[in-house]
């Protein structure tokens, strides 16, 4: 766990955004983001809380930004203050990224728990495969 920080600092700067952020959008959306994620609950609150050093990784930033439907201007002010406190860090995603679903048929594992690792393993697997995709080509 992280230590409590000062306010004010680089790092509780981006926190205070992505807590406004998720106090602004419906009821689930700290359930949702930790599925995307792969945590619990508990880790989403920890990681919004401003008081507590602890860093949002950066592979996190593009999952967060699209579940939690940052506008363009929380999207911008979010960005500005994480490169701030960590430059260079973040590779900027595009502000247009654009998500789009993908229906699989899978078999039912007959296990809720193993079901929804199999779901949080294939969408962490889509998104690393689609930034593998953008980035540019090494030849």
């Amino acid at each position: 766990m992280g230590e409590p920080i000062e306010q004010g600092t680089a790092v509780s700067a981006y926190k205070q955004i992505l807590r406004n952020v998720l106090e602004q959008r419906p009821a689930g959306i700290r359930r949702r983001l930790a599925e995307v994620l792969g945590k619990n609950r508990s880790f989403i609150t920890h990681l919004s809380n401003p008081v507590y050093s602890t860093p949002v990784p950066a592979q996190y930033v593009e999952s967060i930004l699209a579940v939690c439907h940052f506008s363009s201007a929380e999207r911008e002010a979010f960005l500005a203050a994480y490169e701030r406190a960590h430059p260079g860090r973040l590779a900027r995603p595009s502000a247009r990224t654009v998500w789009r679903n993908v229906e699989l048929r899978l078999p039912d594992l007959n296990d809720p728990d193993r079901n929804a690792q199999l779901d949080r393993l294939l969408q962490d697997m889509g998104v690393r495969l689609a930034h593998l995709m953008q980035a540019p080509d090494q030849e």
